[in-house]
């Protein structure tokens, strides 16, 4: 059974990986996941082409979890997802969760084999209203 891949979207590499690691630790190698940070220059922010590239490695065709930071994380990985076409846009979605709690709780849900849309709420769940 295909399950929901995680991409993790920080501003800073040590925050991304850091966020995987704890996926990795909490849930698994179960899960497709992979992440990505920091501007090419390799200061803070996001590259869409990194973004992109995560989005491969973590790629299922149950479909793909992306977990931000920061907005313009979001606003990245929306054209990241744009960029890839409609095929694999259409199974992709950018979950409005704080990045690490959301991550793990993403995570545990896709091991389960819980649908796309069954991991981002559960994510969600945790955001403020």
């Amino acid at each position: 059974m295909n399950k929901v891949g995680i991409v993790i979207v920080s501003h800073s590499p040590l925050v991304a990986e850091g966020a995987a690691d704890m996926v990795r630790q909490m849930v698994g190698d179960e899960v497709p996941l992979a992440w990505c940070g920091g501007d090419p220059g390799g200061g803070l922010g996001t590259s869409v082409e990194a973004i992109m590239q995560a989005i491969d490695r973590a790629w299922s065709e149950a479909g793909v979890a992306i977990l931000v930071d920061l907005g313009g994380a979001e606003t990245n990985s929306e054209m990241a997802i744009e960029m890839l076409g409609a095929d694999k846009a259409g199974r992709i979605v950018v979950c409005n969760a704080p990045v690490v709690e959301g991550a793990v709780m993403a995570a545990t849900e896709a091991s389960g084999g819980a649908s796309l849309a069954a991991v981002c709420a559960t994510a969600e769940e945790l955001s403020p209203a």
